[in-house]
């Protein structure tokens, strides 16, 4: 990915945890888009590779992301994580704090410290939105990263306030094309079950274990085609007997790949 100059479309405006990330990749071209459905669309239009969250530690997967997995013909060709901290940001002393606007995930990552907080909190649709949001309301205070607390100008009133202190999310570069062959890491799987039967899952499921092939994470979406259906999301380590499993898996339901890839590095 580096020395090659490319363009990376991600979640904006300036400030985001996913804007974040790409200034730390070099030579790259950001595009921002304002939602992450706005990013799938730009890469299926050629505007060139995304960058999108995938899941964090703490609050689990990011549905839109999810959705537009199913919903777009794109693959997953990396995987980047990035260590995620928040903060109260505020003009005005905490004391005087009415009102605290944040993202629903950035919400679930700190729901501990907004609980103690005890004042309203306004869901936004994105960490900068927050800020915006903050410098415009009187007594309002925004959840923010550092970058979009300097970005913004707003001082922060308590720093790393989430959860976890091992809070971290999970990213995945998106391109139109499968990237090249990969003989370690891990590999990415929709599976849209095409019946509703006692077993299925144990039987897909069985595939991987028959094989020694090990899952690191399986996760649940519904199809959208009506109530109690679902498709389920696999991700696995690459081993050789991964080509093997998916002829088997063939045989039993629809699947759809996403990609095989590497874990990239993340500059500091």
């Amino acid at each position: 990915m580096y020395g090659e100059e490319m363009t990376l479309v991600t979640l904006g405006p300036e400030g985001t945890f996913s804007h974040e990330l790409a200034t730390r990749l070099k030579d790259t071209t950001i595009v921002l888009k304002p939602t992450i459905h706005g990013v799938f669309a730009a890469v299926a239009a050629g505007e060139g590779d995304g960058l999108v969250p995938i899941e964090n530690s703490e609050a689990g997967a990011v549905g839109e992301t999810m959705d537009c997995l199913m919903r777009f013909d794109l693959s997953i060709t990396a995987e980047m994580y990035l260590p995620v901290h928040h903060n109260l940001a505020s003009p005005v002393p905490k004391e005087q704090i009415r009102v605290v606007y944040v993202h629903p995930q950035t919400h679930e990552q700190c729901s501990a410290y907004l609980e103690r907080l005890g004042v309203p909190v306004i869901h936004t649709s994105s960490n900068a939105s927050s800020a915006l949001e903050a410098k415009k309301t009187p007594n309002a205070g925004a959840v923010l990263p550092l970058s979009a607390a300097a970005i913004y100008h707003i001082p922060v009133v308590d720093a790393n306030i989430e959860n976890n202190p091992e809070n971290t999310t999970r990213f995945v570069r998106i391109a139109k094309s499968p990237g090249p062959g990969c003989p370690a890491g891990k590999c990415s799987l929709l599976i849209d079950p095409d019946t509703d039967r006692a077993g299925l899952l144990y039987e897909l499921l069985g595939v991987f274990a028959r094989k020694g092939i090990n899952l690191t994470r399986i996760e649940s979406r519904p199809t959208k085609r009506g109530m109690g259906t679902y498709v389920f999301f696999l991700d696995y380590a690459i081993t050789g007997k991964t080509d093997e499993a998916l002829y088997e898996l063939d045989q039993i339901t629809t699947v759809k790949r996403l990609g095989c890839y590497p874990k990239i590095e993340v500059p500091a």
